[in-house]
């Protein structure tokens, strides 16, 4: 059987969740135009109402904005002492503000407060300004990382999600964002808890109002225009799980707060992740054939988890199916089988089984003897 490239199968994995729906569960129903609820270790999907239909983000385009940030931070580009400049774009912009001066030079780690916290969109205009000279430079940044992140229903106008026609994202392409977000700068992300900024002594508190009603909440983004209703981008942790939930079009900011709550409340009693198998695991191994070797050891590259509801990790059944005919040379990290784990009779988890070494083509009598081997074999 022809070896699978690795790199492909495994963006199957990460970009393909697994639908968990239940049939014994009473799922939430709620009135908004789409939500979706995740695990963040599985990316199994929990619930969900038209998670891929294409719509308008508000603010939580400002969550893209900030990743953009931080990888120029990583890199190196800038850095968070730099003097940013308000310009008359960025000063005459309306809707949320931080309320920075005309012709002011301000840090940079305040304007990123600002940009979160505050949900400023003047900070979210000089900050791109300061960093690729103009806004549609840095829209141009945002829809190129927005490919990189395989973000495929998703494209940038702007940096603050001001409506525009061809601006839009889907509630699953927001909460791949929130998981590299989470995964990537895990020291920025602690921002994204805190409840209130002061600047220009103008205190104002975050508008995500589960920071003050569920100890378990640590971000992420609120949005609202007219046309987009009220929007909420939210992630909770409890005892070492953490849950991701999107709700957009509600009608208050009221709504999104309830029913934000009743996705993670529900993911939380219903259901549990478990760790299969460490990143690294050697879990079984393959024959080869014309090899300096016989045997090559097949495990799993990264960490691999299972989310399922709670009481049922006994019921599951787990099937390794291993490519047969394999012949040297083999790298590590080709594919060259795979993991199943059902539920119920249904596939809730699949993987790659990894070459964990290289195996080297043996001498001209091994692969003679292995050939008449294989053949009758």
């Amino acid at each position: 059987m022809a070896k699978i490239p690795y790199l492909f199968l495994i963006a199957l994995l990460l970009l393909g969740s697994f639908n968990l729906h239940a049939d014994n569960i009473d799922k939430p129903e709620l009135d908004a135009s789409s939500y979706l609820l995740i695990d963040f270790q599985s990316g199994d999907t929990l619930v969900e109402k038209n998670a891929y239909q294409r719509i308008e983000p508000a603010s939580i385009t400002k969550v893209m904005t900030a990743y953009v940030i931080y990888q120029e931070l990583a890199a190196g580009n800038i850095s968070i002492d730099d003097d940013v400049l308000i310009s008359q774009k960025a000063w005459e912009m309306k809707g949320s503000r931080m309320f920075v001066k005309l012709g002011k030079k301000v840090k940079l780690h305040e304007m990123l407060l600002g940009l979160i916290v505050q949900s400023g969109n003047d900070a979210a205009v000089a900050l791109a300004e300061h960093i690729a000279g103009s806004e549609e430079a840095f829209v141009a940044r945002m829809n190129l990382v927005a490919k990189e992140l395989k973000l495929n229903d998703t494209h940038y106008e702007n940096v603050t999600g001001w409506p525009s026609p061809n601006h839009y994202t889907t509630a699953s392409d927001i909460a791949k964002l929130a998981k590299y977000l989470i995964t990537n700068f895990p020291e920025h992300y602690k921002t994204y808890s805190q409840k209130e900024y002061t600047y220009n002594k103008i205190n104002q508190r975050n508008r995500n109002q589960l920071l003050w009603k569920d100890k378990s909440v640590d971000g992420i983004k609120t949005g609202h225009t007219e046309s987009a209703g009220y929007c909420l981008a939210a992630s909770a942790k409890r005892n070492g799980m953490r849950l991701i939930s999107i709700i957009l079009g509600t009608n208050s900011s009221e709504e999104r707060t309830a029913y934000t709550r009743q996705l993670l409340e529900f993911g939380f009693r219903f259901y549990e992740t478990h760790l299969l198998y460490k990143a690294g695991s050697v879990l079984t191994e393959a024959r080869v054939w014309k090899g300096n070797k016989n045997n090559v050891p097949l495990g799993t590259i990264d960490d691999l988890y299972v989310t399922i509801q709670k009481n049922q990790y006994k019921t599951l059944k787990g099937i390794m199916e291993i490519n047969t005919g394999i012949d040297a040379p083999i790298k590590r990290g080709d594919v060259l089988g795979k993991i199943a784990l059902t539920y119920n009779g249904k596939v809730v988890r699949e993987a790659p089984l990894i070459a964990m070494q290289n195996v080297d083509e043996g001498g001209y009598w091994d692969r003679v003897i292995d050939s008449v081997k294989k053949f009758f074999d």
